[in-house]
């Protein structure tokens, strides 16, 4: 199993570099003493990667960072990836520009995993606060290994080895909105099929088992009737809003967010209009669900 062959070293490491305040017992830390604008060494990079194999999501305060800044700690954990449908800042292909006004209420406010229509969806994200409402605004996280663990034994067995169909159904609602042409959306129908991934997730580092649907992407579950596979995914989907599987984020400026899309759903809450909510958002590329 992936969590001891890890062994304990980096775990030392964790402890001995990094100031962490754990937000609730299950999900979520604050790490109080990294400064992304400086470049990481080697033992910092496996502290702060057990920290968020650990907690599944971490948080920074007070990072007065420039995007390409964000871009370079991002890479310390890997390739990033560009997003083909969201906006992004100009010269940055990489980093996702993500503001909500009056005229662009949020609608992230919904449990989701980032881009599990890909083939191979992302490891995590890394977003930083630009510009944030005075009160509301927040983001939620919930632990997914948590959703799994406390179903009954019967759904368990009735997901075991099952598959489930992604797809970007949201974004080709935004793309025929938009105006773009028939013929433009069947290229990125092609460009990215709908995919298959497991309904119960291995983690390929901690080895721990997750829930891996989400209310945002997941169509249906391979080999199921439509009823019985919608109910059980609504089931499934519920996981993710038990407040004790959860931690939520208050952001402020110069604030930033890591979360292990592996290990976690979130969900932004849009309680802030007609306030500005502007963040930035890099990704890193994961690996194939198992």
């Amino acid at each position: 199993m992936a969590e001891a062959i890890r062994g304990s070293e980096s775990t030392d490491l964790m402890e001995k570099l990094l100031e962490i305040t754990p937000m609730t017992p299950t999900i979520g830390a604050v790490i109080n003493n990294v400064d992304m604008s400086k470049p990481c060494s080697p033992d910092l990079v496996a502290a702060l990667r057990e920290a968020l194999l650990t907690h599944k999501v971490v948080f920074f305060r007070d990072q007065d960072i420039t995007s390409q800044q964000q871009i370079d700690f991002a890479k310390n954990f890997g390739e990033l990836e560009v997003h083909p449908f969201a906006p992004h800042k100009e010269g940055f292909p990489e980093v996702l520009a993500i503001t909500h006004d009056k005229d662009n209420p949020g609608k992230e406010n919904v449990w989701h995993s980032d881009v599990t229509w890909r083939e191979v969806p992302s490891l995590g994200s890394i977003l930083r606060g630009i510009e944030l409402p005075a009160t509301g605004g927040d983001t939620l996280f919930s632990d997914s290994y948590a959703a799994y663990d406390g179903l009954s034994d019967e759904v368990k067995a009735q997901i075991e080895g099952k598959q489930a169909v992604h797809d970007f159904a949201h974004f080709r609602k935004m793309m025929k909105a938009k105006g773009l042409s028939a013929e433009k959306i069947e290229e990125m129908n092609k460009k990215y099929p709908m995919v298959e991934h497991p309904v119960v997730r291995t983690h390929p580092e901690t080895g721990r088992k997750g829930v891996y649907v989400n209310a945002a992407f997941t169509q249906y579950i391979v080999g199921m009737e439509r009823d019985e596979s919608d109910a059980l995914l609504q089931h499934l989907y519920a996981q993710a809003q038990t407040p004790e599987y959860q931690c939520r984020f208050h952001w402020e400026k110069n604030s930033v967010a890591f979360w292990d899309n592996r290990a976690c759903q979130h969900y932004a809450v849009s309680d802030y209009w007609p306030a500005v909510r502007r963040v930035e958002r890099v990704t890193i590329i994961g690996d194939k669900p198992y």
